[in-house]
């Protein structure tokens, strides 16, 4: 709290709120808005200087005791930690707690711009934070043209029912609305010699064919497929694998599922061969730390 009250006008804050300038703290000095690491060290070496010279029973202390009065304690008097409620997270669903990730994520950023807006500064450690979920790297390829000029006419055709428009044939009977969507597989190679910065330069590109239309469903394999799920914009991808390295799982996986995806997009790094010959469109991308492997048929990209 000392850390966090110095953002709020003081008129705001309850009386006795913790801040530096309290009486209590005066006599440490303690500097502003140092982040709470700084304020925790420094409070703890005050209480263990107090105790040393015999004032275990000073202000500070009383502090301390005062708000871990009903907390249970070690031997030595120490306070013991508290986490009861956090089973309470730890049961939540995997829905549930994406929604409270996206929701903190909402709000932190609302946070930021509000504070930007009335010209106010940033706590460097929330700083930090924000910076991270607001920062994308740019696409290292054009995948809105190339997957228009891969995938070409290779479309998923579906209709959505819509009531504002008139129907010519049926007339009780709402319009349909026809459109054409790629519905594009990408495979990840999680296997042990993909690096976890090359992952993360993955979920990027990942994200950027989201943006191009396209849907998308992502299957993880090392020596064997891992997992095999739809991706949605902002979804958090869950690395599984790790182990060696084989492409044939997929690639025959692609072969067995061909009229159910536009193309397929492998992300990997390259370092493996495969016997396996691929029915439908296919695209290897190759990783800026990976090589292109001449043995793998088909038409390979390396990002940059």
């Amino acid at each position: 709290m000392l850390e966090i009250n110095q953002y709020i006008d003081k008129e705001f804050l309850p009386d006795g709120g913790c801040t530096i300038d309290n009486e209590t703290f005066a006599p440490i000095n303690l500097p502003t808005k140092a982040g709470w690491r700084a304020y925790y060290d420094l409070l703890l070496k005050e209480q263990q200087k107090q105790q040393q010279s015999g004032q275990g029973d000073g202000a500070l202390q009383q502090l301390c005791d005062g708000q871990g009065s009903d907390q249970a304690k070690t031997d030595n008097g120490d306070l013991i930690p508290q986490h009861g409620s956090w089973k309470d997270f730890e049961d939540l669903s995997d829905a549930e707690k994406k929604l409270m990730h996206s929701q903190v994520e909402h709000m932190l950023n609302e946070i930021s711009e509000q504070i930007q807006k009335t010209k106010g500064t940033i706590p460097g450690e929330f700083a930090e934070i924000i910076n991270k979920i607001k920062h994308r790297e740019p696409p290292r390829f054009d995948w809105k043209g190339y997957l228009r000029r891969f995938a070409g006419g290779s479309q998923i055709v579906f209709t959505k029912k819509m009531r504002r428009k008139f129907n010519k044939r049926f007339e009780d009977n709402p319009g349909l609305k026809i459109k054409q969507r790629r519905h594009v597989l990408v495979a990840i190679d999680t296997s042990g010699s993909v690096s976890t910065k090359e992952l993360e330069e993955f979920f990027q590109e990942i994200d950027h064919i989201n943006q191009t239309g396209s849907e998308i469903t992502v299957i993880q394999c090392d020596a064997s497929i891992r997992s095999i799920k739809p991706y949605k914009k902002g979804d958090s991808i869950q690395v599984h694998g790790r182990g060696g390295t084989a492409f044939d799982p997929v690639l025959e996986y692609f072969n067995e599922n061909v009229k159910k995806y536009s193309c397929m997009v492998y992300l990997t790094d390259g370092e493996c061969n495969t016997n396996v010959k691929v029915r439908g469109k296919m695209l290897w991308v190759i990783s800026t730390r990976g090589n292109i492997n001449t043995d793998l048929e088909g038409p390979q990209i390396k990002l940059n």
